[in-house]
Order: structure tokens, then C-alpha cells, then sequence
């Protein structure tokens, strides 16, 4: 090849992602002015109506992830339990994902609301803020209790740290005791991404020393990517320790997800036949 045909082929290389940049952009901007839009239509500024936002929220959340590039499918329907949720976690991305399909409010240190932008979108989203300093396990479980004796699901991610995806790592189950505490179930869901090969997607994880620029910018750069939700069997917390209860979750969503992979990755459905 010349140096002239390599010099054109990087152009237009470079034409095609600044347009999909620019269209992601934009498609971001139009979903953050439609949330304030919808904030407005139902009076969220004053008082966040909690018992008709999820649906707001989920509309909202799908949006973001269309805008970046994801498409949310349910391998099963998402039940609307009243529960504390919990998901594995894999990305930033993982946020709309989940929010997508899920009825809970998210749970949020209270410096999120005095972002800009997105920071009154969180609020008047009905996010569940932790008070400043209460960052010990004890006290965010009293809170997230309170919270569900309250009405509101709370989604968390018991893993306390992204992954890339392929298994569940060791659960930290201290804020379970607010659904023990509450006496209200917990709802599992796992999660996965895949990209148009069919197998699982590299471009969404966000772990180990990946900075979050570089991650968003190959998310936007990359193909279409599907994330998966599948819903598992939730857990009761009558007559449990918190151990038993931590235990349970890590092998019901070690197990969730290993179905979960072999349903919607294309190499382990070929494993199957």
C-alpha cells in the first residue's frame, strides 16, 4: 500500500470517528435535556414523586446507554420487587444498565448533588444520598435500612469493585444487613456485555488501571455493544446470619451468571450442542 492510500484510509478513519463522536455527543446532550424536560412535566424539582419515577428512570437510563452505543435486553423479564438490589458490577456503564430494567433508586455519596448537571438529575431522580462522614459499612446499611422500611428499593453492588466481567468476585455482604434489618428480600441480577461477534465485549469493562477517559472514549469509539440482564431467584433473610445470607448471594450469582453466559455468549452456546 502507498503512503498516499495510508494517508487517505486514516483519514477516513478518522472522519468516521469524529462523526460517531459528534452523533454520541449529541445524542447524550438531547437525553440530559429530555430528563430535565420530564423533571419539569412532573413537578420533580419540588418534591421527588418516588411511586411513578422509576419508570422515568428507566426511560431516562435506557436512553444514556442508546446514546453510547448499548442496547439493554432483559434474557428474562426484570421482576418490580420491592427489595434490595444487588448487581455484579463491570463497568460505569453499568449504572444506566441496570437503571434500565431495575425499580430501585440508586444510592449515592452526598457530594453527587452538587454536581453540575448531573448532579440535580440525581436528585430529583429521588437518589438515595448517604450524609457526609457516615462512610463506614455500619451506618450506610442503617441508612439503606431506613430506606426500604420507607418504600424505596436500593440498588448496590455487593463486590465493591468492577471486574472484567467473566466471574463474580469475593462479596463484601456488610450492607445486606439492611435487608435483614428492614426484613425485606434481596434481588439479584447479573449482568454482561457482548459485542457483535457474539462474545463477551472488551470495551465496556473498567477495571484495574484503565482511567475512566480512556474507558468512556472506547466506548464511544467502539461497535455496538448489548448488555444482558438476567433476574435471579431473590433471597429471604428470615433465619439467616449474615454470612449465610453473603454466602448464598455469591453462589447464586456466581451460578446466575455462568447461565447467564452460556445463553447469550456465543462460544459457550457452540459448548453446548
Amino acid at each position: 500500500m502507498s503512503l498516499k492510500s495510508k494517508i487517505k484510509d486514516a483519514f477516513k478513519s478518522t472522519t468516521k470517528s469524529s462523526i460517531k463522536r459528534g452523533k454520541t455527543v449529541m445524542g447524550l446532550v438531547d437525553t440530559v435535556a429530555g430528563g430535565y424536560r420530564a423533571a419539569t412535566k412532573i413537578d420533580a424539582w419540588r418534591e421527588p414523586p418516588r411511586d411513578i419515577l422509576p419508570k422515568y428512570i428507566q426511560a431516562f437510563c435506557r436512553k444514556s446507554a442508546r446514546a453510547l452505543g448499548v442496547e439493554v435486553i432483559e434474557v428474562e423479564p426484570v421482576p418490580k420487587t420491592h427489595a434490595l438490589w444487588a448487581s455484579n458490577h463491570i463497568s460505569w456503564m453499568d449504572v444506566p444498565v441496570v437503571g434500565s430494567v431495575s425499580p430501585a433508586f440508586f444510592l449515592s455519596k452526598a457530594e453527587v448533588a452538587k454536581m453540575p448537571v448531573m448532579g440535580p438529575l440525581a436528585k430529583v431522580a429521588g437518589t438515595l444520598f448517604i450524609k457526609r462522614g457516615s462512610g463506614d459499612a455500619g451506618s450506610v446499611a442503617s441508612q439503606m435500612a431506613t430506606f426500604l422500611e420507607m418504600g424505596y428499593s436500593v440498588m448496590f453492588f455487593p463486590e465493591a469493585t468492577t471486574t472484567d466481567g467473566r466471574q463474580i468476585k469475593k462479596l463484601h455482604g456488610k450492607l445486606l444487613q439492611a435487608a435483614m434489618d428492614a426484613n425485606k428480600p434481596i434481588q439479584p441480577i447479573v449482568i454482561c456485555y457482548i459485542n457483535k461477534e457474539g462474545e463477551l465485549d472488551d470495551t465496556v469493562p473498567y477495571y484495574g488501571g484503565i482511567r475512566l477517559k480512556d474507558s468512556l472514549m472506547s466506548v464511544i469509539d467502539g461497535d455496538l455493544v448489548t448488555a444482558y440482564v438476567l433476574p435471579l431467584q431473590p433471597l429471604y433473610p428470615e433465619d439467616k446470619t449474615r454470612d449465610e445470607l453473603t454466602a448464598e448471594l455469591q453462589e447464586r450469582m456466581q451460578s446466575g451468571l455462568e447461565e447467564l453466559h452460556s445463553r447469550v455468549v456465543k462460544s459457550q452456546q457452540n459448548k453446548l450442542k
